[in-house]
């Protein structure tokens, strides 16, 4: 009797970590990221002043928010690192890394895409495009408006060839095409949350 129950216990903490650990790595990055309280939205459209950091040049702007701790920006490294090439020439890339528990260098992050473009730790240029999670993409016109605002892809690991919204939208934009309808999967917020850029 005794062996019966310590087996089962067993088997329940066995079967509660695994839920545990599904929860911590999967699971809950499939979830809409939860809007902050004070979260100020901004139009699609809208004009946005970034500063000196992007001076005119007639170029759009892609702005890659990422956070080298979130598993959901880890695993679109090589995506994002794609688009750098593809477009590089063409648009105007730059990422802005939000993490307020480690420091990371800008060789460090260039590194891990493999890029010689700018990196800022500025989390008001995520305030001033209205991201409030990681990995985000925003793309503005060569006038700084807001084009697009949001997912890579609806796969964590952008692998699903018809859903690489961010790529759709830079396609539409420098082709000057009629804007693309995105769904709730491409403009909903899906990954970490800011400010500690956790879940």
């Amino acid at each position: 009797m005794k062996k019966k129950l310590l087996l089962s216990l067993w088997f329940t903490f066995l079967l509660l970590s695994i839920g545990y650990l599904f929860w911590q790595n999967e699971f809950q990055y499939s979830l809409p990221t939860p809007i902050p309280k004070n979260y100020h939205a901004i139009a699609m459209g809208s004009k946005i002043e970034l500063g000196p950091c992007c001076a005119f040049d007639n170029k759009p702007i892609f702005i890659h928010f990422y956070n080298p701790e979130c598993p959901c920006s880890r695993f679109n490294v090589p995506h994002v690192s794609d688009l750098i090439k593809k477009y590089g020439d063409q648009v105007n890339f730059k990422i802005v890394v939000l993490n307020k528990q480690k420091s990371f260098t800008i060789d460090e992050i260039q590194e891990k895409f493999g890029a010689e473009i700018p990196v800022y730790f500025d989390e008001a240029i995520a305030k001033k495009c209205g991201v409030f999670s990681t990995p985000q993409a925003v793309l503005l016109d060569q006038s700084h408006n807001l084009y697009y605002r949001g997912n890579y892809n609806k796969t964590r690991y952008c692998t699903d060839t018809k859903s690489n919204y961010a790529q759709m939208a830079i396609d539409s934009l420098l082709n000057q095409k009629e804007k693309p309808s995105f769904n709730a999967l491409a403009l909903k917020a899906y990954g970490c949350s800011l400010p500690k850029c956790t879940k």
